[in-house]
């Protein structure tokens, strides 16, 4: 395929917040900022990508607006990858099925400790006396700057096309679907990173550390696992647990994606979609919380 490396200089916007996104990129050199409120006189910067870096990719995966602006930092150049061909580049670049996957993952983990730590500031406000709220100030100023910087309405993720997508997959022919009774470790933390996981019917609690102490979150069908970390088999920080009853996984491992890809790329579509769905899921919940902590503590 003849995908254009396309060059960007110095303040050129390569997306813009609010458009409709039918591509993603992939930056090859150089860096860029994301800055939401990029038109107004109070920008904020959200992150700075770097070669190598994806970005792009939910508004194509959930069919919605660019939820910031990226604009160029010196010199860039980048990939544009048009969402209908997308399964041509990684039939061609397989090695970017397991990086996209990464690259969710990733983001998702990065957001859901974002909404752990509202979540635990929220409740140690709802019962703080007047000095401890002030010993918290910092903490409510970061989560009333990042709400300042997020007050655009994210649209709500659908849910529907998901659903309509994963049942066009396993409505025939055959799967690698195991069943495992309440209380089985599907991994634990310090195993290498080489598989990702598809639940299909039952609940997944994901704990910190090799323990069953502190959860980090759960997880419902349908719903993708243990994602982070593909890229270099880095060793798991979570450990993965089935809550109760019988619980429905598919395993893929890191080197079967690219034969998944081969056979039933719809699969792999799937993944990603899932991945950006949770993704868009955490933000709206995460800045719900911001808003919160914003309008009840931040005076």
């Amino acid at each position: 395929m003849g995908l254009v490396v396309k060059t960007f200089n110095n303040g050129d916007v390569i997306v813009k917040e609010g458009d409709m996104g039918r591509s993603l990129f992939r930056l090859v050199e150089g860096s860029a900022d994301v800055i939401t409120d990029h038109d107004t006189s109070d920008p904020f910067r959200l992150a700075v990508l770097n070669e190598g870096d994806y970005f792009g990719e939910m508004a194509i995966f959930e069919e919605c607006q660019r939820s910031a602006t990226v604009v160029a930092r010196g010199t860039v150049r980048a990939i544009e990858i048009p969402e209908g061909e997308l399964n041509e580049f990684m039939t061609e670049n397989p090695d970017v099925i397991v990086e996209l996957i990464n690259h969710l993952g990733n983001k998702i983990q990065a957001m859901t400790n974002d909404f752990n730590e509202s979540e635990a500031l929220l409740n140690n406000l709802r019962e703080a006396d007047a000095g401890k709220k002030q010993s918290l100030f910092s903490k409510i100023k970061k989560h009333m700057d990042l709400y300042q910087a997020n007050k655009v309405e994210i649209s709500e993720p659908k849910e529907d096309p998901i659903r309509q997508l994963y049942e066009s997959i396993y409505r025939t022919g055959e799967h690698n679907v195991e069943t495992y009774s309440g209380g089985s470790v599907i991994y634990k933390a310090g195993d290498p990173s080489d598989a990702i996981y598809i639940l299909h019917d039952g609940n997944v609690n994901l704990f910190i550390g090799a323990g069953t102490d502190v959860l980090y979150t759960d997880l419902k069908s349908v719903s993708v696992f243990g994602e982070t970390g593909l890229v270099n088999e880095e060793a798991r920080e979570l450990s993965a647990v089935t809550a109760f009853g019988d619980t429905l996984i598919e395993t893929i491992r890191k080197e079967e994606l690219e034969a998944v890809f081969a056979t039933s790329p719809d699969k792999i579509t799937l993944i990603l979609r899932i991945l950006s769905y949770r993704l868009r899921r955490l933000n709206i919940d995460f800045r719900a919380r911001c808003k919160e902590i914003t309008e009840n503590y931040g005076n």
